[in-house]
Parts: structure tokens; C-alpha cells; sequence
């Protein structure tokens, strides 16, 4: 499989078409049946695969930064009779396994972006569906906060996970049903064991829309709705948004280089190092935020260090673990977050806050061994000690090291304190306290404070921490004996530690994605010469292994 690339630009798609109307925005699925990410099948009835997803991502992104007037998107197809027939069949039986599953975890995570949108930015979303709406593309008018569906006797949604393909549950649908569509457990069962769906008033009674609308009034009646979602959002009137700018870019056989973040490969380690470089220079206020755009360090990075992690996901899959090193002065990066929190009011800094936090999120739920080394030189602070506590281990050198005797510091912000939560809802540092509350305010007492090794050690900061006579070689021990453990039993295991505390939607989404996807996707009911994907459009009936497990 060639290499994937994340980063796209309107004037590049194929797929999307994006119309702004004052405070609303069009969004509109137009798929080109022969635009598939790689050869082999045709994106027939405006179904999707990862390069489609690819551009919705960037369009969910480029709608919060780039049109901050915005204030209600709508989701609709720019087909007939067809809003979108969900995940390509044919891509699905010809991908490997991990690109399925991938291809699904992001899916999900933009979807996310998505309600996160709606949640934290007021930038609401409407879905707008006519023709038949099936699979994932129910998924995607699910993640709207309103689902208006024509009322033509020819529109329907549906969720056919056991019926057609036999291969998608858990993938996020059935759990938007009953977490957030509220529907009843039967009643979800009865819907997704129908291969035709649902319509009418029957839907409206089910919950699986919210409004249904006759042919003759459905364009005033879409405005009508999406103006009534514009007055409800706090976002600004008459700002100027910022330019997405391309990333700056360069790769070689053993890495990827970027402004801000570097990656550097040790193959036959099976281990990849992700460096941070702090900021050399920051602006001094609100407007020089502003001047600086995507240039301004804290969103820079965020852009750098979501595309290093989506490249690292989809294109080296053997590079299982992870190591975090940084470099930069830490009271840098602590002015940094004292701007971030200082106009946390204005709406690009919010902007900038939120998409840290969906970075973190996405490091949260790679399956990859991650350790995170604190060494002299080192500026993990604020924001970047994120990565500290997002860790399965860190490690922190005690002592001086090289000719001026640096010695490695760990200090924290506001921003540890709430800013960034994860999929649980709680703070990196919540979840990591959840056996010793007294630790947090213990913690949160040191903010702004330089912490050396034994400090962060005394705190529960750190995994341990290391004078110069063990350093290298507890590291070494370390990442030599993670890279021998088997890769399923480390995703099962880091998958399950990750996420201490409270379940929530977003944590049942992709616990289930790790679950039923690693088993369900190689199973021979779905990958198997007589399964699902095999003869789906053969026409002849997939052959099934009825035993239970």
C-alpha cells in the first residue's frame, strides 16, 4: 500500500464541496465514484473511503479556523436519490487488516471532531438527508445535532450491520443509537437487523431523526433550521480567520523532519522517536496571536505533531513503540500556555485550545507503546507535559548532565488542570490520581514551579527517575523489552490502562473499536474465502461458521 498523505486543501478535493452563505456553510458529499484512495473499486453511490474521510477532516478543521462567522454547517448530498451509502465494500474486502481498522478509528475521531464542534465552539451542525442514507452514512448525519430527513416516501435511514455486510458493529453507529440518539435497546435491534431502514413518522417515533419534512417545503425548511441553530452560537460575528497554511514537510528513509517535530526511525528496534522543539519566539498579545495565524507555536505544533501521529498510524505499522523527547527552554513553553490562558476568551485562541486537545486525544488512542524520557535539555512544561502524563511510562533523569550541568525539570500550567480532558472526560492528571485524590491539589500547587527528578518523583508525576549511573541503561532495558512483547497483548493491555475512570460515549466508541474490530475483521465469517467481504456482490450467499464464541 503507497504512502498515505493527511494533508489536503479545498482547492484539492474530490469529494466535498464547501458553499458559505453568511453564517451558515453548505458541506456537501459529492463523492467521485472514481476517486478511491488506490485502485481496485469504484466510490459508488457517494460511499466513502479514508481519502474521502481525509477531506472531511479537513474541512470540519478548516470551518473552525478559516470561517469563524460560521455558525451553523450543513451536512447534505450533492447526489439524487442518495445522501451517502456509507463505508466502500470493495475497499474493505481488498485493505489489510490494520488499514481497516485505522481507516475506522479516524472516521470516528473526525465524527468526534465533529460534536466536538457543536460542544466547545458553537459551530452546530445540521444534517440534511435525502435519498437513501445507510451504514456510515447514518453515522455521519448521527454526528449532527439535528437530523432532518425529506419526507418523499423514497428517503430512509438505516444501519443493516447484521443483515448486508455482517462485518461493521462497534464501529460507532450502535453506540450513537443508544448513547446519544437515545433509542431503545429493542427497538435498535429491530432497526439494525433491517436491510431497507426506516422513514416517516416511524422514524421520528424511534428517534433515529428529528424532523421529517414534505419535498415541497424542504429548502426553506432547511434554512429555517439552520438559521435557528446560528442564533443559539457564541461565535463572532465579523472576524477574519486564519489561513490554514501548508505544513513544511520533508521525508527521508528514516524519518520525517517538520518545523516543530521531528521523527527518527531505529527499524530493526521496531521504535520511532518523536522530538519537540519548544518555541524560540512568542508574540506579545491578543493581535499578535492573530498576526502570526498558523505560524503561532502552540497551533503549529498541534498541526505538526497530529499529522507525525497519523502518518506514524497508517504508514509505519511496524514502528510499535513510541519515544517522546523535547528540546527547548521550559519557561518558553510555559509563557506559551500563560497566553493560551490569558485570552482563552478570543476565538481563535479557544480554537487553538481545542485542537491541542483532540491532538492529545489522538496520541491517547494510537495503538502504539508510548514512553516519554524528561532529560536535560528537555521542555516538558505545560502543554507539552501532557505527553509526560499521556505516557504508559515516563522517565526522568536525576542529577547533572554535559559541561554546564543542566539538570532535567518537569513544570506544570493551568492547562494540566482542565484544558486538555480525555475521552473519559477527566484530565490526564485526574485519571492518573483517581486511586490518590490528595495528589492533584498537591500537584496543582506546584504550578509554575521548575520540578526536578526527585520532586516530580515525591508528586507521582513520573514513572521514575534515574541518576547518570543508570540512565542508559534502565532505558535501554526498557525499550528493548517492550519491543520483544507481542504487539496484540500491548494494544489489548495499554488500550484497557489508557482509560482509568468514567465511561462515556467517546471511551465505548473506541474501546469497541479496539475489541470487535481486531476480532470481528479477521474472523472467516467477514475475511474468510466464503465471508462477507469475500462474495458481497457476487451474488452468491456468504457461507457462515455458527458457532458462538
Amino acid at each position: 500500500m503507497s504512502h498515505i498523505d493527511f494533508q489536503t486543501e479545498p482547492a484539492r478535493y474530490r469529494h466535498w464541496k464547501l458553499r458559505i452563505e453568511g453564517p451558515v456553510a453548505h458541506l456537501v458529499m459529492d463523492v467521485d465514484a472514481g476517486g478511491g484512495l488506490f485502485p481496485g473499486y469504484e466510490l459508488k453511490l457517494n460511499s466513502y473511503d479514508l481519502g474521502v474521510d481525509i477531506e472531511l477532516a479537513d474541512a470540519v478543521q478548516r470551518l473552525r479556523f478559516e470561517h469563524p462567522t460560521v455558525r451553523t454547517v450543513v451536512l447534505r448530498s450533492g447526489k439524487d436519490n442518495v445522501f451517502c451509502a456509507g463505508a466502500n465494500i470493495r475497499m474493505l474486502a481488498g485493505a489489510s487488516h490494520g488499514h481497516k481498522v485505522n481507516f475506522c478509528k479516524f472516521t470516528n475521531e473526525t465524527r468526534m471532531g465533529i460534536e466536538d464542534s457543536a460542544e466547545n465552539s458553537g459551530q452546530h451542525y445540521l444534517a440534511a438527508v435525502s435519498g437513501a442514507c445507510a451504514g456510515g452514512g447514518y453515522e455521519i448525519a448521527m454526528t449532527a445535532e439535528h437530523i432532518m430527513l425529506i419526507d418523499d416516501r423514497r428517503s430512509t435511514v438505516a444501519l443493516p450491520e447484521t443483515p448486508l455486510l455482517a462485518v461493521l458493529p462497534g464501529t460507532g453507529g450502535l453506540t450513537r443509537l443508544t448513547d446519544k440518539r437515545r433509542v431503545r435497546r429493542d427497538r435498535a435491534d429491530v432497526f439494525c437487523s433491517l436491510e431497507e431502514g426506516m422513514r416517516g413518522k416511524r422514524a421520528i417515533a424511534w428517534r433515529l431523526v428529528d424532523e421529517i419534512v414534505p419535498p415541497s417545503q424542504w429548502e426553506a425548511k432547511v434554512a429555517a433550521r439552520a438559521a435557528a441553530l446560528a442564533a443559539t452560537s457564541d461565535r463572532p460575528t465579523d472576524a477574519t480567520g486564519i489561513a490554514l497554511t501548508k505544513l513544511t514537510r520533508h521525508f527521508v528513509a528514516d524519518g520525517v523532519s517538520y518545523t516543530h517535530v521531528a521523527l527518527s526511525y531505529d527499524r530493526p528496534a521496531r521504535r520511532a522517536t518523536v522530538t519537540l522543539r519548544g518555541p524560540s519566539a512568542l508574540p506579545a498579545d491578543i493581535a499578535g496571536i492573530h498576526a502570526e495565524g498558523a505560524a503561532f507555536w502552540p497551533l503549529a505544533l498541534a498541526r505538526e505533531l497530529d499529522d507525525a501521529i497519523l502518518h506514524l498510524r497508517l504508514n509505519e505499522p511496524d514502528l510499535g513503540l513510541l519515544v517522546f523527547r523535547s528540546e527547548g527552554d521550559p519557561a518558553a513553553v510555559v509563557a506559551a500556555d500563560a497566553l493560551l490562558e490569558t485570552h482563552k476568551a478570543d476565538w481563535l485562541v479557544r480554537e487553538i485550545r481545542h485542537a491541542l486537545k483532540r491532538v492529545l486525544k489522538r496520541m491517547d488512542l494510537t495503538s502504539r507503546s508510548l514512553i516519554t524520557l524528561v532529560e536535560p535539555g528537555s521542555c516538558f512544561a505545560g502543554t507539552l507535559a501532557e505527553l509526560v502524563f499521556a505516557a504508559d511510562r515516563a522517565l526522568m533523569f536525576a542529577g547533572k548532565r554535559g559541561a554546564d550541568n543542566q539538570i532535567a525539570t518537569l513544570a506544570l500550567s493551568p492547562l494540566n488542570f482542565g484544558a486538555y480532558p480525555m475521552s473519559n472526560g477527566l484530565t490526564r492528571l485526574q485519571t492518573r490520581f483517581l486511586g490518590e485524590p490528595e495528589s492533584l491539589p498537591a500537584a496543582q500547587a506546584q504550578i509554575g514551579t521548575p520540578l526536578s527528578a526527585e520532586a516530580a518523583d515525591e508528586l507521582g508525576l513520573i514513572t521514575a527517575a534515574y541518576d547518570d549511573v543508570d540512565w542508559d541503561g534502565e532505558v535501554r532495558m526498557l525499550l528493548e523489552e517492550r519491543a520483544s512483547f507481542s504487539a496484540d497483548a500491548l494494544t489489548a493491555m495499554e488500550a484497557n490502562l489508557r482509560f482509568a475512570g468514567p465511561e462515556t460515549m467517546e471511551t465505548r466508541i473506541f474501546g469497541r473499536l479496539t475489541a470487535w474490530q481486531n476480532w470481528v475483521f479477521q474472523r472467516p465469517n467477514a475475511v474468510g474465502p466464503d465471508g462477507a467481504l469475500k462474495r458481497y456482490g457476487s451474488g452468491l450467499q456468504p457461507i457462515y461458521d455458527q458457532n458462538r464464541v
